[in-house]
């Protein structure tokens, strides 16, 4: 079980990455720098001197590398380990049942999500399907950190109301819900469509143009986010003593977050969209994570103990 374990750690690390890179992929405009699926170019592996023999290419051999390498992550490390897992779920099945039905689920969100990158890259990197594509790696994404944390074995269980589970939760929902609101901003190239901040412009409220929508949205729901995480804190404060782990779970996302917002700011103060940006999209897969850490940690419990 510890061989396992530490896969699905491993699983669960270049699934990050692979996250993470998309938002550098979006950033840079990369998008599109493979306009085929799933060679680029028709080229398993494109080369500056195999790209400048291929007329029409208007991207850089940087930006080229970012998509393919992000496709050459899914392909070549993720999905083969997630396919491992599956196989060694199926062997521990009597030891861990719920390991293979989770597994199970795990690869098959990750066929859905390659089928829905090509899909991706054919509808010319629309708004709503980058919002899907990112939407569906985040619930792979928690599945596998479900995964992890049934591996690990049982824990000493909080003395944690369902209905605290619940509002973690439904925090964990808002949150990915403003990570993609920033995907969906970053795609539609409004993600500097604000020069100031809280504000946009010397108003309160902005003009009603898309760009500048889309923006102020992302802020109300970053916002939202923040007081709901801040709120879980302080429920978890009042009940840390029978549910220690809860508080320090929703204490440390709370922190994440209250970072990750402040940097949201820098990033439009200072105009540093490319290194900014991706670090922001970074933190705030990182608050998720630890929001789906904690809401899961029952469920973990449960299952782990069934043999």
């Amino acid at each position: 079980m510890v061989g396992f374990r530490r896969a699905a750690a491993l699983a669960l690390v270049f699934s990050f990455f692979v996250i993470v890179l998309g938002a550098a992929v979006r950033v840079t405009g990369s998008g599109l720098a493979c306009p085929d699926w799933p060679l680029c170019y028709g080229l398993w592996f494109p080369t500056p001197g195999k790209l400048a023999q291929i007329p029409g290419v208007a991207y850089t051999f940087g930006q080229v590398m970012l998509e393919w390498v992000h496709r050459l992550l899914v392909g070549g490390i993720v999905g083969p380990l997630v396919l491992a897992l599956l196989i060694w779920a199926w062997r521990l099945r009597r030891e861990r049942p719920s390991l293979l039905r989770f597994t199970v689920i795990a690869f098959g969100l990750l066929l859905v999500q390659a089928g829905i990158g090509g899909f991706t890259v054919f509808d010319r990197n629309s708004p709503s399907s980058v919002a899907v594509h990112l939407t569906v790696a985040m619930i792979f994404f928690s599945v596998l950190i479900l995964i992890f944390l049934i591996s690990g074995g049982a824990t000493r269980p909080d003395r944690l109301s369902a209905n605290m589970q619940r509002r973690c939760g439904a925090t964990a929902l808002v949150t990915l819900v403003t990570l993609t609101s920033g995907a969906v901003m970053a795609a539609s190239g409004a993600s500097l469509a604000c020069d100031s901040w809280p504000w946009c412009g010397d108003t309160l409220v902005p003009d009603f143009e898309a760009g500048v929508l889309l923006n102020m949205l992302h802020r109300v729901l970053a916002l939202g986010t923040v007081v709901m995480i801040g709120a879980l804190s302080i429920r978890g404060f009042a009940h840390r003593v029978e549910a220690p782990r809860f508080f320090y779970g929703v204490a440390g996302a709370f922190v994440l977050v209250l970072i990750e917002a402040a940097l949201g700011a820098f990033v439009v103060l200072q105009s540093v969209p490319l290194l900014g940006a991706v670090i922001h999209q970074a933190l705030a897969v990182l608050v998720f994570s630890w929001l789906m850490a904690v809401y899961w940690r029952p469920t973990a419990n449960a299952h782990a103990g069934k043999a």
